[in-house]
């Protein structure tokens, strides 16, 4: 599903060349539950925008699905963007202007999705969430939980075959930390690819795979099948 080929992403400042990337080669299957993890300056943040398709390579290649995201334009990004990756951030990114049903809403609007079709799919979303009473409220009547899970219904909503989640946990207590990584698991085994990007050790095993960044190099990727830890 998501192949990174001798992916380099080079950023010059005067005389310095910075490798962000620095020759990176990743497989990542359908259906897998994979985190890539490091710290600042690792390459991850560099690594989510390619996967994300926010981002081009200097050069190698990035196919997702079928398609190869190096080659593409903008307008042919956004649209690959829309229709296979749902995002999950850190900070909910959640309008506030609009209640839970409009935010989950929204990306539908953006794919021209029919409002009777736009409605059910928001429904069904938010019910995987357990927000459906939820609905009409502001993102400032809700906990930090509950806006994270609008977050994932979002991520959701047009029902893309890979989750993007880029430090979910980090604003949240680790209760709730632990409820939304349940709920991310449970989203992997209903048959969604997630990605998890995270600076924390603790987080990246509750993941199926981990794949660890430094200095813009895959230094390890090690398989957790079958292994259920706790945070």
């Amino acid at each position: 599903m998501i192949d990174l080929i001798d992916v380099f992403k080079i950023y010059k400042i005067g005389d310095t060349e910075i490798r962000a990337l620095d020759g990176i080669n990743l497989h990542i299957d359908k259906n897998e539950f994979v985190a890539i993890v490091g710290q600042s300056g690792s390459g991850k943040s560099t690594c989510m925008n390619m996967i994300g398709c926010l981002d081009i390579p200097t050069s190698g290649q990035y196919i997702i699905n079928g398609k190869d995201a190096s080659k593409l334009k903008e307008d042919e990004l956004a649209e690959l963007r829309n229709l296979t990756l749902g995002f999950i951030f850190q900070q909910y990114n959640l309008i506030s202007k609009l209640n839970v049903f409009e935010n989950v809403e929204l990306p539908l609007i953006y794919r021209g999705v029919e409002k009777n079709k736009r409605k059910k799919m928001v429904e069904e979303s938010l019910e995987r969430v357990g927000l459906t009473d939820r609905m009409l409220n502001m993102p400032s009547q809700l906990s930090g939980g509950q806006q994270q899970r609008v977050s994932i219904a979002r991520a959701l909503s047009g029902n893309p075959p890979v989750i993007l989640a880029d430090e979910p946990t980090g604003a949240l207590d680790s209760k709730t930390g632990a409820e939304v990584l349940a709920l991310l698991k449970e989203i992997n085994k209903e048959g969604n690819t997630v990605i998890l990007i995270t600076h924390d050790n603790s987080i990246a095993n509750q993941a199926k795979r981990i794949v660890r960044l430094h200095d813009g190099q895959i230094i390890e990727d090690t398989v957790l099948e079958g292994v259920e830890n706790e945070l």
